[in-house]
């Protein structure tokens, strides 16, 4: 993938997240913490809908995708079942009992809720597959502003209701939402109008339904473990403690899920690098040098984390004063999962998948564990402590298998600093209030060692900051003097 495509793609996590630091507190202030841990339900049960009903048939066409001569059928193929299966399933829930679906996620009876929150899922499910045809199609720009831009959207409706509607309910906030995923599918639609059309028409073959099921159909229980990994914070949350606690915890889960740039990042363009290194024979040094840098960047931005997370406190209602303690924890399933595509790379390299599978159920199965006896104690600060803790396992085991499967990694630091930096975000969660001093001193000591310890990654990263300022003076000496003048010094 070369420069400006990485660009294309990059485009998109830059952008949301941009655009989320400037939405998420006017949702905070704007709309009570109940509303926002509903919302954080829907995407729950959203993600587990896709994970469950696109039968993995959405990495089946990835697969194809390259080899099909006829790519309207592989799409027809690919999009037909679980549509009809998730379609068949919405509109039995709202013919059986019109509030079911709202009664289960927003603790409310309401059929006018389950039928947007149905829009919202079926909208996500059609999105999903219409976002592989421009990832595969390598289109990085248009797949950026088809999530930018109903991002966009989704600020500019939470703006009006706080500008224009002195009550604001929840089924405001709910249609703004869903009105943005809808958007995002049409967005979508529209850039892959080539791609869907023709599959309109085109003719389903059973054979190739058969091969793509086959291939597809095992990675679900994969896709469900991790779902379950992520998600089950979440849903305890839900069942064994109340919304505000959830709500509190989503707001915490999104502000670190700025961190997940750099998972989107560098997930983008990890697998095809490391597959040319592999297929070029000089893998295991570059991997190992990748390894190390990228844990560098993990290290600095817990740190950083730990360091300005008190700035929280003035940007959010009192509400929510306890996020500043929880941000940290929340770090961990984006940045610990960048790590773990890195330094177990060896079971894609070796081909053995099924290992990937089994670490994302141990993990899932301690996280089960961990928020079953954490939540109902701590609420959202257990949840955020048995996810850390279950992120951390997860890298160990991948690892360890990867080392089985492959071979053996350089990997006594990688551990000695994930569980540095994760001990001490669980410990903020726990006693961070009332000893802000003490673990501001404790924050500080990691990062002057990481400086330390990481002082070649550091270096390389200046070296390459000054590289690029350079190049940027360079081609500004080349403008015309009015834009020297007014540019960028």
């Amino acid at each position: 993938m070369n420069r400006s495509k990485l660009l294309g793609f990059a485009l998109g996590p830059l952008g949301s997240a941009a655009v989320g630091f400037v939405t998420l507190p006017m949702l905070a202030w704007f709309f009570s913490a109940e509303d926002i841990g509903r919302i954080a339900m829907l995407q729950v049960a959203t993600n587990f809908a896709v994970i469950l009903f696109t039968f993995g048939l959405d990495q089946s066409y990835a697969r194809e995708y390259h080899e099909s001569a006829d790519k309207p059928a592989l799409l027809k193929a690919a999009v037909l079942p679980g549509l009809v299966a998730l379609g068949a399933m919405v509109a039995g829930m709202l013919v059986a009992k019109p509030g079911l679906l709202s009664e289960a996620l927003f603790a409310a009876d309401d059929g006018v809720l389950s039928v947007v929150a149905a829009a919202s899922i079926l909208a996500t499910f059609v999105s999903r597959f219409l976002s592989v045809i421009l990832r595969m199609e390598e289109k990085g720009f248009a797949f950026s502003m088809s999530q930018v831009l109903p991002k966009l959207l989704f600020l500019v409706l939470v703006a009006a209701y706080a500008l224009a509607v002195p009550r604001r309910t929840f089924l405001m906030l709910l249609a703004a939402y869903t009105v943005s995923i809808v958007a995002v599918m049409f967005a979508y639609a529209w850039n892959t109008r080539h791609a869907w059309v023709p599959a309109l028409s085109a003719r389903l073959e059973r054979a190739r339904l058969r091969q793509l099921v086959a291939f597809g159909f095992p990675l679900i229980f994969g896709g469900v473990a991790s779902w379950a990994l992520m998600a089950m914070d979440r849903v305890f949350l839900r069942q064994m403690s109340t919304l505000t606690e959830l709500g509190v915890f989503s707001v915490a889960a999104s502000i670190a899920a700025a961190a997940g740039i750099v998972s989107s990042i560098f997930s983008t363009v990890w697998a095809p690098t490391v597959y040319r290194w592999a297929a070029e024979g000089d893998a295991q040094a570059k991997i190992d040098a990748v390894t190390d840098h990228l844990l560098a960047a993990v290290v600095l931005i817990f740190v950083a984390t730990g360091l300005l997370s008190w700035v929280l406190a003035w940007l959010l209602p009192s509400t929510y004063d306890r996020v500043q303690y929880l941000v940290a924890a929340g770090l961990t399933p984006p940045l610990l999962y960048a790590l773990s595509e890195c330094a177990a790379v060896g079971i894609s390299l070796a081909r053995r998948s099924m290992y990937s599978m089994l670490a994302s159920f141990l993990a899932a199965a301690l996280n089960i564990a961990g928020n079953y006896l954490l939540v109902p104690r701590f609420g959202a600060g257990g949840a955020a402590i048995s996810t850390a803790v279950s992120f951390l396992l997860f890298l160990v085991v991948r690892t360890e298998f990867s080392c089985r499967v492959w071979r053996p990694v350089p990997r006594l630091r990688l551990y000695v600093a994930t569980t540095a930096v994760t001990a001490t975000s669980v410990a903020f969660v726990l006693f961070g209030e009332g000893h802000r001093a003490l673990f501001l001193m404790i924050w500080g000591g990691l990062g002057l060692m990481a400086l330390v310890w990481f002082r070649s990654s550091i270096a390389l990263a200046a070296q390459a900051g000054a590289k690029a300022m350079q190049g940027m003076r360079l081609r500004m000496a080349g403008w015309p003097p009015g834009l020297r003048r007014n540019g960028v010094q």
